[in-house]
């Protein structure tokens, strides 16, 4: 591992325990590169924490700092608001992931938010639509099938979820969360918000993390969060519970292996030594930075074909990905299926979004599969 990788862990191991890193260690970082990585991991905030603590202030990281304080204040506030509003309106609803997760860190804004994220009832979209543009809000790219995006300049961004995960999401995933009011538990004295108790809260944010992981990768931040949420619960949650519904989930070694990386690499700011299996996912997470690439999406993309199919080709593989199923495509485009004459024009539309949009994406599946094709 290189002296800056090995820096960043070092550094978030102090941030997240309060100790003060050695002045020793600290004199030699290369805090550009350092920043760099950083930021292409969403951690720049811990990480100027723990440099102010060695007595290092740097411009970058203390506008980072400052930015994500700010953020972080003006997502809780606007959230105290709407939440408010969906309770008015009758509207259940449900706080995810690092709307929860910040609270656990340390210190204010140690933990960056690109946005909120929300889930609520699906058949309350259209209320939801006009509380939010009552507010200012505009929705941003369209309507996914589980969740609808708004934003508010300068900073301001809900993610609403009708679902917690898509029908094109792994089937284990989708099928476990089709109803997800089981796991939910309400809030003291309210009717219509709701929350996980510990156990479904960490069962979700490692099927979260695990779809990313095998999608198009994650980053470092998400084993701060694991080694974060376990500091803060990990004595008092039910194992026995969790074991049988990772299991359910088909994710139980994934969890396991993720979770004694991130207890093993913060536990303590001297870095331990690492198992090859374990060197090669921590390298991972490195590579694949807080919100994946789009190589390894087209690698895991490929494999995933190759892995269920017996017969393979790559004009296999292209005729999959420009006609997939007709439950895939309505589920992305469900306005096409209101009448079946106008079903075949979803794949036109398909096409065209493709090529307009995603012309990255189609050049590294492409790719990948010329490499299959010289094995």
């Amino acid at each position: 591992m290189d002296s800056v990788r090995y820096d960043l862990i070092y550094l978030l191991a102090c941030a997240v325990n309060g100790i003060v890193p050695d002045s020793a260690k600290t004199a030699d970082m290369d805090i550009k590169k350092l920043y760099k990585l950083s930021k292409y991991h969403t951690v720049r905030a811990a990480v100027g924490k723990a440099l102010e603590r060695a007595g290092i202030r740097d411009n970058d990281f203390g506008q980072a700092e400052f930015k994500a304080v700010r953020k972080n204040i003006l997502l809780d506030t606007e959230w105290a608001a709407i939440s408010q509003e969906l309770e008015a309106a009758g509207i259940w609803h449900m706080p995810l992931k690092g709307s929860i997760l910040k609270e656990m860190y340390p210190e204010s804004g140690m933990r960056e938010m690109a946005d909120y994220d929300i889930l609520f009832d699906k058949e309350r979209l259209a209320d939801v639509k006009k509380i939010m543009a009552d507010r200012g809000y505009e929705q941003h790219g369209g309507e996914s099938t589980h969740q609808v995006v708004f934003m508010k300049p300068p900073v301001l961004n809900f993610e609403m979820h009708t679902s917690l995960f898509g029908a094109h999401h792994a089937e284990n995933l989708y099928r476990y969360y089709r109803e997800p009011m089981r796991f939910m538990k309400k809030d003291e004295g309210m009717e219509h918000s709701y929350h996980f108790n510990d156990e479904d809260f960490y069962i979700f944010m490692t099927a979260h993390e695990y779809k990313h992981f095998y999608g198009s990768g994650t980053g470092i931040r998400s084993l701060l969060d694991c080694y974060v949420y376990m500091k803060e619960k990990g004595g008092s949650l039910d194992s026995s519970y969790l074991s049988a519904q990772l299991s359910e989930l088909g994710i139980y070694d994934y969890e396991k292996q993720r979770r004694e990386l991130a207890m093993k690499i913060f536990s303590s700011p001297e870095m331990p030594g690492l198992t090859a299996q374990e060197q090669e996912m921590l390298d991972n997470y490195f590579d694949f930075g807080t919100y994946g690439t789009i190589k390894h999406r087209a690698e895991n993309k490929v494999e995933q074909f190759y892995a269920s199919e017996k017969k393979v080709s790559k004009g296999k593989y292209i005729l999959r990905r420009l006609f997939p199923d007709l439950k895939h495509m309505k589920q992305f485009y469900p306005a096409y299926f209101k009448c079946r004459l106008f079903i075949p024009f979803s794949y036109i539309r398909r096409m065209i979004h493709g090529l307009v949009s995603r012309r990255s994406r189609i050049t590294a599946e492409l790719k990948e599969l010329k490499k299959h094709d010289k094995k």
